[in-house]
């Protein structure tokens, strides 16, 4: 090669180089999100369902042409049900494994721990699907945490009403002691008008008689409880069997068919709860719910499976939106794939394919989740989205009976 010759490749190389340290993807390295969950405690349905809909959408991108025109990668982290656990997982993925981004963590006190202690400080933006308490407004994660599904804000006041239709006046509370439990029980307390006892259990509690018949000492006519659906079981069969309760009002964290046919239809029958909901009659939630039968067969039964598939999506188009696999240029660009301006673009393979050619050629995207609207306001929560009203069947299934709007 003549000393000219090899002058203009290096200059070319150079120029090559500079260009791909613009966009924040060095040559060849791929986007990477990690999925950072419960799987070997909590409700297997929910774990199996939400990494079900990460898988979807990575699958969805890929087929598409991936990110930066490479296929996007993937890292698991278990998380159980503990704080410390999270936060070790996490490490692990964003040290270990590199990854740019987080879908998760699936609970409300894993998540204030992850992005506090560990995604915050490291610059790695994290959208968790299903952390809902009010007390993440105000975290300390340097505007790297948002979420996809509504603060407890929303869903407080909707399950004070639903007991009200019931007919309740007085109630007993049996609350998870962490910050989810204790975010949704004050936004209840502070939507109810009728007289209440609230007693708190700890995450690792095996019985709950104590807690059961201090909650109902104030005359109580039915039990709300904010707890998870492992812990939910036991309650009910508790309750049941010594007859304090026979009446009760679930939250999101007992939203499991599980759970009713554990118990039976007979006793839960007619039982109603609330928790997440799409907006009705929602192109981008039927588009993906058909994508997902397709591939596994069946609907998830379990919460928040759609918005694990949107936190996902909106991640990687954010980085294709950014040009950029850096943890800043993505967060940057969240509310704007979020909340547009920009073409509106559904879930499913068809509507990722079109929202990555759309950006692809320089223009910008509105992503209209399956799990509703992605606005994203200044702290990084929802200002707009649906909480569902559902109920529990004597034959023992899930039935969805109503949706409410929520705008802040």
């Amino acid at each position: 090669m003549s000393i000219r010759l090899r002058a203009v490749w290096m200059l070319a190389a150079a120029l090559l180089s500079v260009s791909l340290a613009a966009c924040g993807a060095a040559p060849g390295e791929p986007l990477k999100i990690g999925l950072l969950t419960y799987i070997s405690e909590g409700s297997p349905q929910n774990a199996q369902d939400r990494q079900r809909a990460f898988d979807l959408a990575v699958a969805h991108l890929n087929q598409a042409g991936g990110v930066f025109g490479r296929p996007v990668e993937t890292a698991v982290g278990d998380t159980a049900l503990d704080p410390e656990t999270a936060v070790v997982e996490a490490r692990r993925l964003i040290e270990d494994e590199g990854v740019h981004a987080l879908v998760g963590p699936s609970t409300s006190a894993n998540s204030l721990a992850v992005i506090e202690r560990v995604a915050g400080p490291a610059g790695i933006p994290v959208v968790s699907p299903s952390a809902t308490s009010p007390r993440l407004t105000d975290a300390a994660d340097d505007d790297f945490f948002f979420r996809a599904a509504l603060s407890d804000v929303a869903q407080g006041p909707v399950l004070a009403q639903v007991a009200r239709d019931r007919g309740f006046d007085n109630v007993g509370v049996i609350y998870r002691n962490d910050a989810w439990g204790q975010g949704l029980v004050q936004s209840f307390q502070d939507a109810w008008e009728g007289a209440v006892t609230a007693v708190a259990v700890e995450p690792d509690q095996t019985t709950f008689a104590d807690a059961l018949r201090q909650s109902a000492a104030g005359g109580a006519q039915a039990l709300i409880l904010i707890v998870f659906s492992t812990e939910t079981e036991i309650i009910l069969r508790e309750a049941l069997g010594q007859g304090i309760y026979e009446q009760f009002v679930f939250s999101d964290g007992v939203k499991s068919p599980a759970l009713v046919q554990a118990i039976g239809g007979a006793a839960l029958g007619g039982m109603y709860g609330t928790g997440p909901a799409s907006p009705p009659a929602s192109e981008s939630a039927a588009r993906w719910e058909a994508a997902f039968v397709d591939v596994y067969g069946e609907p998830p039964a379990g919460s928040y499976a759609q918005e694990a598939y949107d936190a996902t999506i909106a991640l990687a188009l954010a980085a294709e939106t950014a040009g950029s696999a850096d943890g800043s240029a993505i967060r940057d660009q969240l509310r704007a794939v979020g909340g547009g301006p920009g073409e509106v673009v559904y879930a499913g393979p068809e509507g990722i394919a079109r929202a990555l050619e759309i950006l692809g050629a320089g223009d910008a995207v509105d992503y209209d989740g399956a799990s509703g609207t992605l606005d994203w306001d200044a702290n990084g929560d929802l200002s707009r989205g649906y909480i569902g009203i559902w109920r529990y069947t004597t034959d023992e299934r899930i039935e969805e009976v109503d949706v409410v709007l929520f705008e802040n």
